[in-house]
């Protein structure tokens, strides 16, 4: 397959990661009474910031809705990305690079501090990518331009 289709995927395969991390909201799975009293502290505890009052229940929400929007964000860089990599897979290669380091550094994190799902989509983006690379070295517009022409 070519760098474009592998980029294609992961960019589903990353909307498909934003998706479920959204529909996690408010990211509390359990609803026992520990851990609703738990939440009600960290809702209750407030400190000034720059200026401005917020609680740790304020930072845990902004932060699980940025990183939602980050996803998508990726999702759709991806999916230009593609468009890219399908005529200059060669100009195409470093940014897939660096989102390759990226994601694979999620997955890592994904591996210490969460659960299957996220990680199991994470690994297969990581793939994509990989794949997405390995594939653009092999194209004919690569080997004409490692050889100068």
């Amino acid at each position: 397959m070519t760098p474009s289709i592998w980029l294609r995927i992961a960019s589903v395969l990353t909307l498909v990661l934003a998706v479920g991390h959204t529909t996690g909201f408010p990211w509390t799975p359990d609803q026992g009474v520990q851990s609703v009293l738990l939440v009600n502290q960290m809702k209750s505890l407030h400190f000034e910031v720059m200026g401005f009052s917020r609680s740790y229940w304020d930072f845990y929400l902004g932060f699980g809705l940025t990183i939602g929007v980050a996803l998508v964000l990726l999702a759709v860089w991806l999916w230009q990305l593609a468009g890219i990599a399908k005529t200059e897979p060669q100009r195409a290669r470093p940014y897939v690079a660096v989102l390759l380091a990226g994601f694979a550094a999620l997955a890592l994190l994904d591996w210490v501090y969460f659960f299957t799902p996220p990680l199991a989509l994470t690994i297969a983006i990581v793939l994509c990518l990989a794949l997405s690379v390995a594939s653009g070295s092999r194209t004919p517009s690569a080997r004409t331009s490692d050889r100068g022409g």
